[in-house]
């Protein structure tokens, strides 16, 4: 059996016995409150019959005769006649009259007139009012009984005088609980419309709890929930789970990181303050890459859940993607550098040639002096001014790549005269991935920019720390521009260039990640003059070498 069936079935089983003692407590209640009407009843009757001036007197003269009155003088007399009526106007079962020896004087049946009662009248004639049950000749009934008091002079009770007879009147029970059976009929009614009400909720319920469990039993709904706690918690990836009003409804601790979320439940994406971009993915139900929230770049990527043909909501899977495009910045700055030894193994290919053609044609003197020369001018050249001010060797085939590339798009690469660095490089790819990603902007933007095109590039040591500046020749970039913040709708290309996209927040983390920072030094704008970026990297400079004899000497 169900779950739902079985609390539907608890529910009204509940809800019949607590009716059922209801029901019984009522009629107990009722049956309580007729007894009490009808022995009220009783006394309010026999009060009236013991205080009537006719009965107190007549009642007096027979108890003052010694002797016994007789049944065939009483039946015709006017106390017999005085209780026939009141019991025919009343509906009571009998009206008895008694003297101070319980002989009856009036009674429904005239032949027992002049016996003794056959109930005890001791307490009546001490002066009590009496209300009881009793079974006497005719049978059991309500009966009230009340002294009879002898007249004085003002027609009350003398102060000082004994009860001289007693009134009883009584009500049969099929008179007392004539109103029972419509009184239950009633009660029955109502637990009958209670009992079927609560049938109604529980079935209600029962269908609103399937609604909401999806069909699910309590047993599947915690298994299901042991499994969402192992899955969400043993995942990478960040979970979000939205209602069809877009509100928050589960989210896990990886979301919450790269989200940067606190307390999301019950909150929409909007209020949470998440970037537009992540909202607009998870109300369209659509992907969006290259996320900048923080120092990460996130991959979000929005489906639609839906459950028997209903829509349930969304959820919103969450990638970190920061260490993938850092990685895919080292390979491009890798497959430039490929690029550039690539362009140098086929110049020296060609002075190969010619070397090797020379000694062909016998021609050894010119073939030496050629080989000689290509001796002192060392390896290939870079097309890039000032790089011998750089004496790394990864930083100069960096840099030199880079030149190559920017080359056949018509910028010239330069170094700043004023730029020294002697140290050797130690931590040599997030180097390359900063300065990649910086003078690849710069290469972008000195394209849009007024000939001639060119891009600047300048490096100085500080102890271990490596200080990079990069400037262009583009248009510059909006002094309120916020280049560090992910790509805007409708940006135009030479504002990303400049950091409205992945690369220049990228750069700044990696900076970061090394105690160092990337900033914008002037924005540029002015004719011939673009934006000039700078950058220090902490730490990733070994010791400089020390100052040959030629370099301390002057005059060398």
């Amino acid at each position: 059996m169900r779950f739902a069936t079985r609390v539907v079935l608890v529910q009204l089983a509940t809800v019949v016995t607590v009716v059922a003692v209801c029901v019984l407590v009522f009629v107990l209640l009722g049956v309580q409150q007729l007894r009490a009407e009808a022995e009220t009843s009783a006394l309010s009757i026999a009060r009236t019959i013991a205080v009537d001036p006719q009965v107190r007197g007549e009642v007096a003269d027979i108890s003052a005769d010694p002797g016994t009155p007789r049944g065939s003088e009483l039946r015709g007399g006017d106390l017999q006649r005085l209780a026939t009526a009141v019991t025919a106007r009343t509906g009571t079962l009998f009206v008895v009259i008694t003297d101070d020896h319980g002989i009856r004087l009036a009674h429904p049946d005239p032949a027992l007139l002049g016996q003794q009662v056959s109930t005890d009248f001791r307490d009546v004639l001490a002066g009590k009012e009496v209300v009881t049950w009793q079974e006497g000749t005719l049978g059991v009934s309500a009966r009230a009984k009340v002294p009879i008091w002898p007249p004085d002079a003002d027609g009350v009770r003398p102060a000082d005088g004994s009860p001289v007879g007693e009134v009883s009147v009584g009500f049969e029970p099929s008179s007392v609980f004539d109103d029972l059976p419509a009184l239950i009929g009633a009660v029955a009614a109502a637990a009958g419309a209670g009992i079927l009400l609560a049938a109604l909720a529980g079935l209600i319920v029962r269908r609103r709890w399937e609604r909401l469990t999806l069909g699910l039993q309590p047993e599947e709904l915690v298994a299901l929930v042991q499994n969402q706690a192992a899955v969400l918690d043993g995942v990478g990836d960040g979970v979000v789970a939205l209602d069809g009003a877009g509100t928050v409804r589960l989210c896990n601790e990886a979301a919450r990181r790269m989200l940067q979320l606190t307390d999301p439940g019950g909150r929409t994406l909007e209020g949470l303050g998440v970037p537009p971009a992540v909202a607009a993915a998870a109300r369209e139900g659509t992907a969006g890459d290259g996320i900048v929230v923080g120092e990460r770049v996130l991959y979000v990527d929005a489906q639609p859940v839906r459950h028997g043909g209903e829509e349930l909501g969304t959820v919103l899977i969450v990638r970190d993607r920061t260490d993938v495009v850092a990685l895919s910045e080292r390979l491009d700055t890798v497959r430039s550098m490929t690029g550039a030894l690539r362009v140098q193994r086929h110049e020296f290919a060609n002075r190969l040639h010619v070397a090797a053609g020379l000694l062909d044609a016998g021609r050894h003197g010119e073939a030496r002096e050629f080989l000689g020369e290509q001796l002192s001018r060392g390896p290939v050249d870079y097309p890039v001014e000032g790089i011998d001010r750089i004496g790394d060797t990864l930083l100069h085939a960096l840099i030199g790549a880079h030149a190559l590339e920017a080359g056949e798009r018509g910028v010239r690469v330069s170094v700043d005269p004023d730029s020294l660095l002697l140290a050797p490089l130690v931590e040599v790819e997030d180097v390359a991935a900063v300065l990649g990603n910086l003078v690849g902007n710069a290469v972008r933007a000195a394209v849009h920019g007024d000939e001639p095109r060119h891009v600047q590039i300048g490096c100085f040591g500080d102890g271990h720390d490596l200080v990079l500046t990069v400037a262009d020749s583009g248009p510059g970039v909006a002094a309120d521009a916020d280049l560090f913040a992910p790509a805007r709708p409708g940006a135009s290309d030479v504002d990303r260039v400049h950091g409205l996209g992945v690369g220049l927040p990228l750069s700044r983390e990696l900076a970061r990640r090394h105690g160092g920072d990337v900033w914008l030094i002037d924005p540029g704008g002015s004719a011939g003059r673009g934006a000039v970026f700078g950058a220090r990297l902490h730490g990733v400079l070994g010791d400089a070498p020390e100052e040959s004899s030629d370099r301390r000497d002057p005059t060398a």
